[in-house]
């Protein structure tokens, strides 16, 4: 694969295509009640064309990432004064490319191979809505983020609560490619008050809809033995906001 389909369509499996003409009772609106913020979608997309974008994703953008990492603070414990009264910010650690400048790096490499212009395909749009139950703003975010052997991303709720526009929710959608060293990363979210749910991120080509904010956090990427070479995932990033209206 020399660069993604210019159609968020054509990269769907059959059920994907299913879910994308609403034929799929289960997806459509999966998230559109807070109660129920989390939908892992495994097999939506072709398996042959995700391990073609894991590649070329690991080829095209892989030098145009920068590395994230927000430790654990040491003051944490130190600054401590009485007992059970643990207060720690999110952690993470990764690499990154914020797909926001059209005159960065990573933005012309994302262009080069056309995932700009895929995910600006109406099919893209079209298939969050109907995870979302209703319609999204036209403006979005784009970020790529790749995991390795170790990263993570520790328990955090991503509410933004200065910002009106996201302070009552909003939609993250995630295209995940895990290369085949990767042996096993999970998410794991709230429910009821409790870190009860996981789902299975570490798939070929997934899908993932988050109805945010909420806690989760993503578990230790795990390498297969003696496969650390192509043990990375590669996550597509798009952030929506609520529109006003019925769902289209």
């Amino acid at each position: 694969m020399k660069a993604l389909p210019k159609d968020f369509a054509d990269l769907l499996s059959a059920r994907g295509r299913r879910i994308l003409e609403g034929r799929d009772r289960g997806v459509r609106g999966a998230i559109a009640d807070p109660r129920r913020p989390f939908l892992a979608l495994d097999g939506a997309l072709d398996r042959d064309k995700a391990a073609a974008v894991w590649r070329l994703l690991d080829r095209a953008l892989g030098p145009h990432l920068v590395k994230l990492s927000q430790p654990v603070p040491p003051e944490s414990i130190s600054g401590q004064t009485r007992k059970y009264q643990e207060r720690l910010r999110k952690t993470v650690r990764n690499r990154t490319a914020y797909l926001e400048r059209r005159d960065s790096r990573a933005w012309r490499a994302a262009e080069e191979i056309g995932l700009i212009a895929m995910t600006a395909s109406d099919s893209y749009r079209r298939f969050v809505e109907i995870v979302a139950g209703r319609p999204l703003a036209r403006k979005f975010g784009r970020q790529l983020l790749c995991y390795g052997p170790g990263d993570y991303a520790g328990p955090h709720t991503d509410h933004h609560p200065e910002d009106p526009r996201a302070a009552s929710g909003y939609i993250d959608f995630h295209l995940s490619f895990a290369g085949p060293g990767v042996q096993r990363q999970l998410l794991v979210y709230a429910r009821d008050g409790h870190f009860t749910e996981e789902a299975d991120v570490a798939t070929a080509g997934g899908i993932s809809a988050y109805r945010l904010p909420f806690w989760h956090f993503t578990t230790p990427l795990k390498a297969r033995p003696g496969q650390e070479a192509t043990a990375r995932r590669w996550v597509v990033l798009g952030t929506f906001l609520f529109d006003e209206g019925p769902c289209r």
